[in-house]
Parts: structure tokens; C-alpha cells; sequence
């Protein structure tokens, strides 16, 4: 394992990195905690390939396996990225992902462009409601803006004219899919697909609101669940009993 750090957060953008950081400061208590975020430049193509190459490069000179982690379409490229190289991976843990990866909220976003005839203010201010609930319109304003530079950024390749799919399907490490109950993107059945590839070692938790961003809303909550099934893993002890997290 690396001596830098134990467990690697993939971030698909810029845009939204400010929504892991609750969740990325609690566990950064008990964890040695990089963060990795996708940057695409504005003359360059985007793709979740080329976003698993620069992960490649980021680990390279890392010894043995970490904790991998993303949520959304981060948590694509980290699947994405255990599966063409489990050897770098000691567990992979995702966040808002369906079992079938590309279903990201871009992908709602390009569904209601497609079917509807409503302007992308119109669609991405519906978004801000699915993803986050109810909003000031202050609030609401910040994330449109968000949102709309994050469908900019993201490795995905959606577009009003035609969705992507990722292959679906689970990893040869342990893996921890995490979700919220009244996520309108990544809905409960989403969810429960993914017990279709799970193996013994395999968990399943949700989260009992929060919407999109549950890890946001509720930290603690998660974090606790993330590290106790890190802890199952982890190659060396942990200094802290999970049961007294508080």
C-alpha cells in the first residue's frame, strides 16, 4: 500500500468537488486521504478511457492497492478503473452509481432535453430539485450554474442526440455500493439491481434520504458505513473501534 495515503477519491469535475469535502474531512480523521479530479481542457476530447489513463499515471508510482472511492460519474471512473486494474485496487466503494454506470444524472438531463421542449435553464433547475431537494432561489441559482458547468466537464460522452452505456457488472475485489432512498436518479431499484453481481463479501447500503448527494448532507452517517467496511480490508489495524464513532 502506499505510505502517502490508503484510500483514493475520484472526482469526475471541478464543478462539483465542493460536495465530497464533509464526507472527505471526516474520513481524512481515520484515513490518509487523496483526492483525484478529472480536469479536461477546452480543446481536448473527454472520454471515461481517458480518464482511467490519468488515474494510471496518477497511482503509478504507488506501491500495492488502495481504497478506491467516487460518487456519480466519479464513481464510473472508479469502477472503470478496478476493473482494467484490480491489482492497484484493495476495494472499490461507489456512491450514486446505477448498475449500469453512465445512468448519471447527465444522462436525466439529456432524457428531459430530448423528450420535452423546455429550455436548459428550465431542465437544469428541475435538476437542482432531483439532486438536492428543495431550494431558496438564491441556493437554486448557485447550483444551476454548477450543473451546467459540470455537463462541460464530465468524462461522460452523453449528449441530447444519444446516451452512452458502460458495461455493467460487478469487480473481482470487494465492493461497497452505496445510495439514498429518495434519490430520484439512482432510485432504490437502481440500487437493488446491483445485488444481481454482488459476491459474499459485497454490501449494499442506504442511506435514508440526502437525495443525489446523501454523502453531502450526511457525512457522519456515511463515513461510518465507508469505514467500517474499509476496515474489513485494510491491510494493517486501524486505531479507532468503529463502533465509537461519534
Amino acid at each position: 500500500m502506499s505510505d502517502i495515503f490508503d484510500v483514493l477519491w475520484l472526482s469526475s469535475s471541478p464543478a462539483l468537488v465542493r460536495f465530497d469535502q464533509p464526507l472527505l474531512r471526516y474520513l481524512s480523521k481515520y484515513m490518509q486521504v487523496a483526492q483525484w479530479e478529472y480536469h479536461q481542457g477546452k480543446d481536448e476530447g473527454s472520454s471515461i478511457d481517458e480518464a482511467v489513463n490519468l488515474v494510471y499515471e496518477f497511482l503509478t508510482p504507488c506501491t500495492g492497492s488502495i481504497h478506491l472511492a467516487g460518487h456519480g460519474a466519479g464513481g464510473a471512473i472508479a469502477l472503470s478503473f478496478a476493473r482494467r486494474y484490480p491489482e492497484k485496487v484493495r476495494s472499490l466503494t461507489l456512491l450514486a452509481v446505477a448498475s449500469q454506470p453512465a445512468h448519471t444524472w447527465h444522462a436525466h438531463y439529456y432524457v428531459q432535453r430530448s423528450l420535452f421542449t423546455i429550455s436548459r435553464e428550465q431542465v437544469l433547475a428541475n435538476s437542482v430539485r432531483n439532486l438536492f431537494g428543495k431550494q431558496s432561489y438564491h441556493t437554486t441559482k448557485k447550483l444551476m450554474s454548477a450543473l451546467d458547468k459540470d455537463l462541460d466537464q464530465t468524462p461522460l460522452s452523453h449528449s441530447i442526440f444519444k446516451l452512452v452505456d458502460l458495461p455493467k457488472g460487478g469487480v473481482s475485489m470487494p465492493m461497497m455500493v452505496c445510495g439514498s432512498n429518495n434519490d430520484p436518479i439512482v432510485d432504490p431499484p437502481a440500487l437493488q439491481d446491483w445485488l444481481k453481481y454482488f459476491k459474499p463479501e459485497d454490501n449494499l447500503w442506504e442511506c435514508p434520504q440526502g437525495h443525489h448527494f446523501f454523502h453531502y448532507f450526511y457525512p457522519q452517517e456515511v463515513g461510518q458505513q465507508i469505514l467500517s467496511f474499509w476496515q474489513l480490508y485494510h491491510l494493517q489495524p486501524m486505531l479507532i473501534s468503529f463502533s465509537t464513532i461519534t
